[in-house]
C-alpha cells in the first residue's frame, strides 16, 4: 500500500457501523455512544497528527449519528483538557462539544457550549465509550469500566495509517491471541534472551506465578471491560512480590534501544533498579527512575500477533505494541497488578510505556522467548525478534 494511499485512508459509515457492530456487538440495551477526546493545552501542545486525529473523531460521530436509525443508538462527543501523561486518571468532568466546533482547531472546555458534566454520569449512561485520545486512557477506562459496567474501546494515537488494521482477518487474530493467553496462564516463568548487535547480551526471567492471561482480540461485547482497538495481543502482569514471604523472581537485564544508543536496565525483585549506559537516553532514564521508582516496575509481557498480518509499524504505540513481543514499564493495576496512580508522584506522572522487540523497531537488539511451566516444560516462542511458536 503507498504512503498517499495510507493517509487518504478512511472509515465510511457502513464502515464505522460495521465495525461498532463487530467489535461490540451492541445488545437492545445498548442505547448511547459516548466518544472521549482530549484536548491540547499546557501540559501537552498541538501538533498536525492531534489535529488530524481530532477532526477524525469528529467526522466518526456525524457519521454514527446519522446511522442512529440503523444502530439504534445514539452518538455524543464529549472533550476534555488532557491530563499529561499516558495511562494518567481522567479529569472528573468532561464537556459536551458539537463535532463541528471540535474540528475548528479552536476549541477548548470553556468554548465547548456546554456546561460541564461529570464523567461518572457520562459512563453510567453511555453503555459503549469510543476513546480516539491523544494521551491513553486505557489504564483509568479499565478500572472504571469495572465499577460503572459500560465497555471500552481505547484509540491512544490512532492515526489514518492505522485504519488497516481494522480490517484484517480478526476470527484468526482471536484465535492466535487465545493460543498466546493459554501459554502464559499456563507457564509460571518467563526467560527472555537479547543478543545486542556489539556482541553483548543480556537475560531475564519474569515470574509469572500467581497470574493469569489477558486476550485483547479486538471484541468487546461484555460489560465490565476495555481494550485497545486495533486489537491483537495476549498480555500477563509478572508477579510483583505483593505476598509476605513470597518475593517475586523477576531478575536479570533488560536492554532498550533508543535512538542508535542501547540502555541497559538492571531489574530486581520485577523492578528497574539501576541504569547502565553512557549516552544522554541512559542518563535521562536514571533521572526517571530515581524521580519516579514505580516507573521502574515492569508491568507488562505482551505477546503482539498482527506482525503476521502484512501490517508495519506507524509510530504509535496502539499499533506497534500489537505487531510482536514487548515488555512494558509502571502502571499495572488496570491489568491486574499492584502498582497504581498512588505509587507515583502526581496524576501527570503516572506512566504505562510499552517497549517494542520487533526489528524495525529495535534493529541492534534480537530477542528470544521461551515460558515455561511448572513441571519444567519449555515452550519455544520467538527468536530473533520472530515467532517461531507453530499457531
Amino acid at each position: 500500500m503507498s504512503a498517499n494511499r495510507v493517509i487518504d485512508e478512511h472509515l465510511e459509515t457502513a464502515e464505522l457501523v460495521a465495525l461498532v457492530r463487530r467489535v461490540f456487538r451492541p445488545a437492545p440495551d445498548d442505547q448511547r455512544i459516548a466518544v472521549l477526546v482530549d484536548l491540547p493545552g499546557e501540559r501537552r501542545a498541538d501538533d498536525d497528527a492531534w489535529r488530524r486525529r481530532r477532526a477524525m473523531a469528529a467526522d466518526w460521530v456525524v457519521r454514527l449519528q446519522s446511522a442512529a436509525g440503523t444502530l439504534g443508538m445514539t452518538t455524543h462527543l464529549f472533550v476534555y483538557p488532557n491530563v499529561g501523561a499516558n495511562n494518567a486518571d481522567l479529569p472528573l468532568d468532561l464537556f459536551p462539544c458539537d463535532p463541528v466546533v471540535l474540528t475548528s482547531g479552536a476549541v477548548r472546555p470553556v468554548e465547548s457550549g456546554a456546561d460541564a458534566t461529570p464523567l461518572t454520569e457520562i459512563l453510567d449512561t453511555h453503555s459503549i465509550v469510543i476513546a480516539p485520545t491523544e494521551l491513553s486512557a486505557t489504564a483509568p477506562l479499565k478500572l472504571l469500566a469495572r465499577r460503572h459496567k459500560f465497555r471500552a474501546a481505547t484509540m491512544a494515537g490512532f492515526s489514518a495509517a492505522m485504519i488497516p488494521a481494522l480490517r484484517i482477518d480478526y476470527g484468526e487474530v482471536s484465535r492466535r491471541v487465545f493460543r498466546m493467553k493459554a501459554l502464559l496462564d499456563g507457564a509460571s516463568r518467563a526467560e527472555l534472551r537479547f543478543q545486542i548487535e556489539n556482541g553483548e547480551s543480556c537475560a531475564l526471567t519474569l515470574d509469572l506465578r500467581h497470574r493469569s492471561g489477558h486476550a485483547s482480540d479486538g471484541v468487546l461485547d461484555t460489560n465490565g471491560v476495555a481494550g485497545n482497538l486495533p486489537s491483537g495481543e495476549a498480555y500477563i502482569v509478572p508477579y510483583e512480590g505483593e505476598r509476605p514471604g513470597d518475593p517475586s523472581g523477576s531478575n536479570g537485564r533488560l536492554p532498550v534501544q533508543f535512538g542508535d544508543e542501547i540502555v541497559i536496565y538492571e531489574i530486581e525483585n520485577n523492578r528497574a533498579v539501576r541504569v547502565h549506559g553512557d549516552g544522554d537516553a541512559a542518563r535521562e532514564q536514571a533521572e526517571w527512575l530515581a524521580r519516579e521508582p514505580a516507573y521502574g516496575n515492569i508491568a507488562e509481557l505482551g505477546l503482539g500477533v498482527l506482525g503476521d498480518f502484512g501490517l508495519s509499524p506507524v509510530g504509535e504505540i496502539l499499533l506497534d505494541e500489537k505487531l510482536g513481543l514487548h515488555v512494558a514499564f509502571g502502571r499495572s493495576d488496570h491489568f491486574g497488578g499492584q502498582v497504581g496512580a498512588a505509587q507515583f508522584s502526581r496524576p501527570d506522572a503516572v506512566v504505562h510505556i510499552d517497549r517494542v522487540y520487533i526489528e524495525s523497531l529495535q534493529p541492534r537488539i534480537a530477542a528470544s522467548l521461551d515460558l515455561i511451566d511448572e513441571a519444567g516444560v519449555v515452550t519455544q516462542v520467538i527468536r530473533e525478534s520472530r515467532f517461531v511458536f507453530s499457531f
